[in-house]
């Protein structure tokens, strides 16, 4: 289905892109699906795969750090989620012995592992091992918008950041554009519609909040 063209490019972004980021980059699986959903994914990008429990406290702390790493990747990498209680078979086979347990897969088999709680500087190289130097198509994309908004495009500019939030929902380096693109063509109006419709959470990100900060001068 053909999107329509937004006839305001300043307007606020819809509530798909304010949700949490990670929209099809995040899944939860079962023994069932364990091959579609990670074997062979793996074979075109790679795949970090949580054992969790609802009743375990240290996954409670890793599963949302995992969730805003695989999201800042910005298709990179994938994470899938697998129930230790409901797929017990599958993590037999994989010899998960306590959890929180994280695999890496790439190419089709474990490549990595790490379990219990780790730092997120850990956690970034355990990711960073997988894709190497590869620069996320997000940055790319930033970058575009930057370059189109600093030579006066700011219609162009809001356009990239839009499609950025269509795959990265809640981006906040997108958010901060749309809301600058506002203002480079003085539309006070438009980046306050913005500001206003932004979740508290994303509203307090250091380049939103800068964004905001400028709007308000």
């Amino acid at each position: 289905m053909t999107r329509m063209p937004d006839p305001n490019p300043f307007s606020p972004p819809d509530g798909r892109e304010q949700a949490a980021a990670g929209g099809g980059l995040i899944k939860d699986s079962d023994t069932a699906h364990f091959v579609a959903d990670v074997i062979e994914v793996s074979k075109t990008v790679p795949v970090i795969v949580d054992f969790w429990a609802p009743w375990c406290g240290p996954c409670k702390q890793l599963g949302p750090l995992l969730e805003k790493l695989v999201g800042e990747a910005g298709g990179l990498v994938r994470l899938v989620k697998i129930n230790i209680d409901k797929n017990q078979e599958l993590a037999a086979q994989l010899r998960v012995q306590s959890i929180p347990a994280v695999f890496a897969f790439k190419d089709g088999r474990p490549v990595d592992t790490f379990s219990g709680s780790q730092p997120e500087s850990q956690i970034r190289a355990f990711m960073q091992r997988l894709y190497g130097d590869a620069k996320p198509p997000q940055e790319e994309a930033l970058e575009l918008a930057a370059a189109a908004l600093d030579g006066g495009d700011a219609a162009a500019a809001s356009a990239i950041f839009r499609q950025i939030l269509e795959h990265l929902p809640g981006d906040p380096a997108a958010t901060a554009g749309l809301i600058r693109c506002a203002l480079a063509v003085g539309d006070a109006a438009a980046s306050q519609r913005i500001i206003e419709s932004l979740p508290e959470e994303l509203a307090a990100e250091a380049p939103v909040a800068a964004a905001i900060a400028a709007a308000e001068l």
